[in-house]
């Protein structure tokens, strides 16, 4: 089994934005500060604050690779599968806009998939081993639910389906037909996986949520049609079945995508030569 290094690899990380002009700044930064070859995909959907004269201060300074703008709010979902039309890395993760996941833990999320040992890797806040603010009773019920149902539909034994950070090789997840528009993404990436045979592990990671005064959006209506995304979801990935077991082997998959690349640069180079 061959090991990929960290700094032969290219992160795609996708930041869906909306109203976090308190934080969108900071976290940027974090991401850029960590020690991978990274490309930031933001994805405005249609804030209503200053968040986007922020992304475009942070585009425009090249600290943002890629500005994605939704002409309305369209949801986490549809501003995810709009950044990943525009990855060009080998790993993708998606990073929210607040403050709730340290980017300093991503390095230790991307060790199995750099070790050849896994396709997807999720962060759980409730492996144990790291810091985790305290706060709402309810929400970890309900977390606790939607994983226990996630894994009775799946035959998985994760311990936080809802996590945010999830780490997944970028060849994998274009062969998945993603729809979800709001929160549902969390359910839906889930079943795919698991539908398509994809290794995973999970990595523990700390967790500074915030109070709904700090902003924190997803209430429970969106666990209700977590439910109803938990059970369509699994019917339609069915399609999936089988196809990580199709992958080449990870260092394989980064080695092609450094050509291509590599075979990029020489062409625009060389259609500049002729000007």
């Amino acid at each position: 089994m061959i090991t990929v290094s960290l700094d032969d690899i290219l992160l795609s990380v996708i930041i869906p934005c909306y109203n976090e002009e308190r934080t969108i700044t900071q976290i940027v930064e974090a991401v850029r500060a960590i020690p991978i070859r990274t490309e930031i995909i933001c994805v405005d959907d249609h804030s209503t604050d200053g968040t986007g004269d922020q992304l475009r201060a942070l585009h425009g300074r090249g600290h943002v690779d890629r500005l994605e703008v939704h002409a309305a709010n369209r949801g986490k979902g549809a501003a995810i599968r709009t950044g990943l039309a525009a990855v060009t890395g080998d790993v993708v993760l998606v990073q929210d806009a607040d403050l709730e996941y340290d980017p300093e833990e991503i390095p230790r999320l991307l060790e199995p998939i750099l070790a050849g040992k896994a396709d997807a890797v999720f962060g759980s806040r409730f492996r144990g081993g790291r810091p985790g603010r305290v706060l709402y009773f309810w929400h970890r019920v309900g977390n606790g639910l939607l994983t226990l149902l996630s894994n009775m539909l799946t035959n998985l034994n994760l311990t936080d389906m809802e996590t945010c950070y999830k780490a997944v090789r970028t060849d994998l997840v274009r062969l998945f037909p993603l729809k979800s528009n709001r929160f549902g993404f969390e359910p839906e990436i889930t079943a795919h996986l698991a539908r398509s045979g994809a290794r995973i592990y999970e990595v523990g990671i700390s967790y500074s949520g915030r109070t709904y005064a700090e902003g924190k959006k997803i209430n429970w209506k969106d666990g209700v049609a977590a439910l109803w995304h938990l059970l369509r979801f699994n019917v339609s990935a069915r399609r999936v079945a089988g196809v990580a077991a199709h992958l080449p082997a990870f260092a394989v998959a980064v080695e092609r995508r450094r050509r291509v690349a590599s075979s990029d640069v020489e062409t625009v180079a060389a259609g500049d030569a002729e000007h």
